[in-house]
């Protein structure tokens, strides 16, 4: 985590030189650059909006004309000239739509001349929100998006349905900034190839279709458990399309990925590697069923063991598994897949961890969980029915009393999930510790 920091990242990657904003990363890309000519306005929005807005800061020397940052959690270093709103997660809350309003006043009425910075994370899609149908109250908007986020769909589909009820989502914020420059960076919670899903791509042409969201919500039986108001622009159907790829009012802007779930992947890699694993990054699907990622993980770790005999193996998952809520109970995503994991590693010399980049999991307070082979055992003695709590959705209070959650308070990042398989049936004397 500390490889991938946001704000360390930013300021290695992001540079103002002769009067612009240089954008580059390690792969040899060609730099994304946008002059600045007047200060910009900045717009921070999501998990890693306040550290992203003080990097920025720093790399303007403050020239900012004004700025506003809407995040789940106050910021540790309050900008001048900026303004700060807490926008709720995982649902919206009256903090999620008063930014959106901020952020609409802040870009209208801008020329040409004029640049709009956006520093776009993870965790928007609530965090940041306006519904298009006045309609649609705050009670209805958290009502929707718990629907979503408990049926167990990949978030690309959940923000398909997102964008086409929102004012900002889905390139609308864009439009409200036109025909101002525009320059998007923004930290990627989505797979690398879907970056207008981040925060549901307020400033980015959206490619998903209105057909989509019909199809999506009829398919998986979800148009019943939203709101009325939402429910009847599904219903007669009546979704405003949003803005698409080959719109002109796009012409003028630019974006930058500036990390993204490959780079959690890789620093993983290389920190197994730095004490003595034979690591490998897996090669197969990482966003489908828990119980299928699981069950493939399994056994790509018993080919790396394979193939490496007499060394401790290490592979390194990335990605969001889907997992539905089926209970009522305190977890996540990350806290189920190890719970189900531990009866694939039970009476081995083997572990598993899963967890959230963010720092949380879920509706619990922990960010994931560790298991190995003695796990069941372990919980059988305590009285713990490992079925009984991923039926009920209580995979953290399982690893809670076992004391194997981890916690460890909210990142300011958010690049995806993290599974880590180690193999140490073989060679574990093997195993050394880095410097420091």
């Amino acid at each position: 985590m500390a490889s991938i920091d946001v704000q360390r990242t930013m300021l290695a990657r992001v540079k103002y030189e002769s009067g612009s904003l240089v954008c580059s990363d390690a792969t040899g890309a060609q730099p994304v650059q946008v002059s600045l000519g007047r200060p910009p306005r900045v717009i921070a929005v999501g998990k890693a909006a306040s550290r992203m807005a003080v990097a920025l800061h720093q790399i303007l020397g403050g020239k900012i004309h004004a700025g506003l940052v809407v995040a789940p959690t106050g910021p540790a270093i309050r900008l001048e000239g900026f303004r700060y709103l807490l926008g709720g997660h995982p649902y919206p809350n009256s903090g999620s739509l008063e930014g959106a309003e901020a952020a609409i006043e802040l870009v209208s009425g801008l020329d040409e001349q004029d640049l709009a910075v956006f520093l776009i994370s993870g965790g928007g899609s609530a965090i940041f929100e306006k519904p298009l149908d006045p309609e649609v109250t705050l009670a209805d908007l958290v009502e929707f998006n718990r629907a979503l986020v408990t049926c167990g769909l990949p978030i690309e589909q959940i923000n398909v349905l997102r964008k086409h009820v929102s004012a900002v989502k889905g390139g609308r914020l864009a439009l409200r900034a036109f025909p101002a420059r525009q320059l998007t960076i923004h930290v990627s919670d989505v797979p690398e190839h879907l970056d207008s899903m981040v925060a549901s791509g307020p400033t980015m042409a959206d490619p998903s279709t209105a057909e989509e969201c019909y199809e999506i919500a009829r398919n998986n039986s979800l148009v019943d458990k939203f709101p009325a108001s939402i429910r009847r622009h599904f219903e007669e159907p009546s979704l405003e399309e949003t803005p698409k790829p080959d719109d002109p009012r796009f012409n003028r802007s630019h974006y930058f990925r500036l990390l993204s779930n490959r780079d959690a992947v890789e620093a993983a890699r290389a920190a197994a590697e730095r004490i003595g694993f034979q690591a490998e990054i897996d090669r197969g699907s990482w966003d489908e069923d828990f119980r299928q990622v699981a069950a493939a993980n399994s056994a790509a770790l018993d080919d790396l063991a394979g193939r490496n005999p007499g060394r401790p193996v290490c592979l390194v998952v990335g990605g969001e598994v889907t997992c539905p809520v089926t209970g009522r109970g305190t977890g996540g995503r990350n806290q189920a897949f190890v719970l189900h994991a531990a009866t694939l590693v039970a009476g081995r010399n083997r572990v598993v961890l899963s967890a959230g980049t963010d720092g949380r999991d879920g509706n619990s307070p922990a960010t994931g969980a560790v298991a190995d082979g003695q796990t069941l055992s372990r919980a059988q003695a305590h009285g713990l029915d490992p079925v009984l709590y991923l039926a009920d959705s209580d995979s953290y209070h399982f690893f809670r009393t076992l004391g194997d959650t981890l916690e460890i308070g909210y990142t300011d990042n958010n690049v995806r999930d993290l599974r880590i398989w180690l193999d140490l049936e073989a060679g574990a004397g093997m195993l050394s510790h880095p410097e420091g």
